[in-house]
């Protein structure tokens, strides 16, 4: 099984930024407990600020993987073109959010891609990253009885 990990805007500063709400892990640490704990899932991971390059890694995923975990960061209540590529790639995307989105401001408890993702891990910390592999290995081994 193959899972792609997509981190987009300021999720590289996790373990710097706002550690009473994001914690002091650094995402990329945190990244190699995840390939140490999922040895028999190929996991890929890539981190950009850049809106329109998560729609490129979204399409690729599309044809290359199972399954993806996105945190969307910011562009979870903005962008119509992040869901819109969730939407047409035929594979399972879990959301993750790291806070709890709806404990936050008021503009962040509407989600553009919860509607066309799997599911939603919100609010569990770091550890929402392995919930949602968790989640897609599930949802592989229910269609591979198919």
């Amino acid at each position: 099984m193959k899972i792609q990990i997509l981190n987009g805007p300021n999720l590289n500063l996790i373990g710097q930024r706002e550690k009473q709400i994001y914690g002091d892990i650094r995402l990329e640490d945190y990244l190699k407990l995840l390939r140490e704990h999922f040895a028999d899932i190929t996991l890929y991971d890539h981190q950009t600020n850049l809106e329109g390059e998560l729609v490129d890694r979204i399409q690729r995923a599309g044809k290359e993987v199972n399954g993806v975990v996105l945190n969307a960061g910011g562009y979870t209540h903005t962008s119509v073109s992040i869901r819109d590529a969730i939407a047409s790639i035929g594979i399972p995307v879990v959301e993750v959010h790291v806070s709890n989105i709806y404990q936050r401001e008021s503009f962040r408890h509407e989600s553009y891609i919860a509607p066309v993702c799997e599911g939603s891990i919100i609010g569990f910390g770091l550890d929402g990253y392995r919930l949602a592999i968790e989640g897609l290995r599930l949802i592989h081994l229910q269609q591979s009885k198919k």
